[in-house]
């Protein structure tokens, strides 16, 4: 420091931080030797808090306000420094200014993907980001942990170390906390109050710091997962599945008569649906009386096919066929019928594999 720094702050007898960047969390008061003039007058505003460090020892800390430095209002840096009777003019000390004002807007997020065990899917790697905010409020504990001796201390350097904690305690909660992936987005409010406890349990009494408020926004899974999701879903709509299909087989007679040319019906499979219902339902000529015959041989499976998000049907064989050179029916179109477990792809049905290519 020059010659009119040094002269500068023997006339300075106002100490004071007017903080306009929202950056910095400690600034330190800028002195030529750490020389205050004793009466200056210390300005705290709303929002920080002022320490006094004396060869390297916190004394004495202000709040809000404007303080005259005398020796009644430093006890603890008079008694550091041995003053009985007051003190000479200038006296050396480090002021840190502290902002204990509420910073937001900050954003966490999980590095890499967390493993859950789902009890439906088992293990699931998993991913969350959110945001939270911060206070400073204890600047004894935050100067002693983090600041040192550094002029200026902001909160990016301070957010890498909170944004770890807490994906650290995101881990522990999601670990413990006995959900599946489907009731983790039901339970984000819940899981985030129980996550800001955790943080604030880690950093307060160790760095001065609160987190008043923590928000998870997403939590998110794999690709193939949630498309296993959808299909589970999909195919709970579609539970029962007798009841299901009486009523498309009445909805498919509708549609097809709204629209012949379209979907499977192109193929064909419409128009063997529609000479099948026919026949059940036009009444023939009143046969001659014969005499009793065997009972023909039983009907070819009926097969319904998934169309379009909508289960159609009955058809037969030879309609799936017509369906399948027409490029209607494909490998992994969806088909059920009476004796499977559920609905499966034609490519892994014994009896339409040959049917597609």
């Amino acid at each position: 420091m020059g010659l009119f720094e040094k002269l500068r702050a023997e006339l300075i007898d106002i100490v004071e931080w007017v903080d306009d960047s929202h950056a910095a969390l400690v600034w330190r008061f800028p002195r030529y030797h750490n020389q205050i003039k004793y009466g200056a007058q210390l300005i705290v505003r709303p929002g920080q808090t002022a320490v006094f460090v004396h060869q390297g020892k916190i004394a004495d800390v202000f709040s809000p306000g404007r303080h005259t430095l005398e020796t009644k209002n430093l006890p603890v840096l008079s008694t550091l420094a041995g003053w009985k009777f007051g003190f000479d003019s200038p006296f050396k000390a480090e002021v840190y200014f502290v902002s204990t004002r509420l910073v937001t807007d900050l954003k966490w997020g999980t590095p890499n993907p967390v493993l859950i065990r789902d009890p439906d899917f088992g293990p699931i790697r998993v991913r969350a980001f959110g945001t939270f905010t911060l206070r400073a409020v204890d600047a004894r504990a935050l100067l002693q942990e983090l600041v040192g001796t550094d002029s200026i201390f902001e909160v990016d350097e301070v957010g890498v170390l909170l944004r770890s904690i807490i994906g650290q305690a995101f881990a522990d909660l999601v670990a413990t906390a006995d959900l599946s992936v489907v009731d983790l987005a039901a339970n984000q409010n819940d899981l985030a109050e129980k996550l800001r406890k955790i943080v604030v349990e880690r950093v307060d009494d160790e760095y001065g710091l609160d987190v008043p408020a923590l928000f998870i926004v997403n939590v998110s899974v794999p690709e193939e997962v949630e498309k296993a999701l959808d299909s589970r879903s999909s195919m709970r709509v579609i539970d029962d599945l007798a009841a299901y299909q009486q009523y498309q087989v009445g909805a498919a007679t509708k549609v097809a008569a709204a629209n012949p040319a379209g979907g499977i019906a192109a193929g064909g499979i419409g128009v063997g649906m529609g000479l099948a219902m026919a026949g059940r339902m036009a009444p023939g000529p009143q046969a001659p009386a014969v005499p009793q015959a065997p009972p023909p041989p039983p009907p070819p499976p009926a097969w319904h096919v998934v169309q379009g998000g909508q289960a159609t049907g009955p058809f037969t064989l030879d309609d799936l066929a017509r369906a399948a050179a027409s490029g209607t029916l494909r490998a992994d179109t969806l088909v059920w019928t009476v004796g499977m477990p559920s609905w499966a792809p034609v490519s892994q049905v014994p009896q339409l594999a040959g049917i597609v290519r």
